[in-house]
């Protein structure tokens, strides 16, 4: 586990996210940052396709981010590139490895928390 670096108690909101960034009109990342770490909490809107919606500001085929996510609400299918599928739903944690597509499934958003690589997660150049 990597080590925080602090030495004092910090605490942030996402009411009030040090970043946000949009993904083309279908959700967006609040993003906080702290103990030198990044965390993201992502609002996935119906019809949102990371394919569709962060690609083209990623420029990649597929995320190559890996994510350590716990879902508060929806759904969300993440699709690897080896054809395996996985449904994401309130009260799951996942690790997510490097090579994927997701979905929202169903009509509500889907909210995640994510430890992961998040850093530069959806962040246009």
């Amino acid at each position: 586990m990597p080590k925080l670096e602090t030495r004092r108690v910090e605490v942030k909101n996402f009411q009030r996210p040090d970043e946000t960034r949009m993904f083309e009109g279908k959700g967006r990342a609040e993003v906080i940052t702290l103990a030198g770490q990044q965390v993201g909490c992502g609002t996935f809107e119906p019809g949102w396709r990371w394919s569709n919606n962060v690609k083209p500001i990623a420029g990649t085929e597929l995320c190559e981010f890996s994510h350590l996510s716990y879902c508060l609400s929806g759904r969300i299918r993440i699709l690897m590139s080896d054809g395996t599928q996985e449904e994401i739903g309130p009260g799951d944690v996942a690790a997510i490895p490097p090579g994927h597509d997701a979905e929202v499934v169903g009509d509500e958003a889907c909210v995640l928390l994510d430890f992961g690589e998040f850093g530069d997660y959806a962040k246009r150049t």
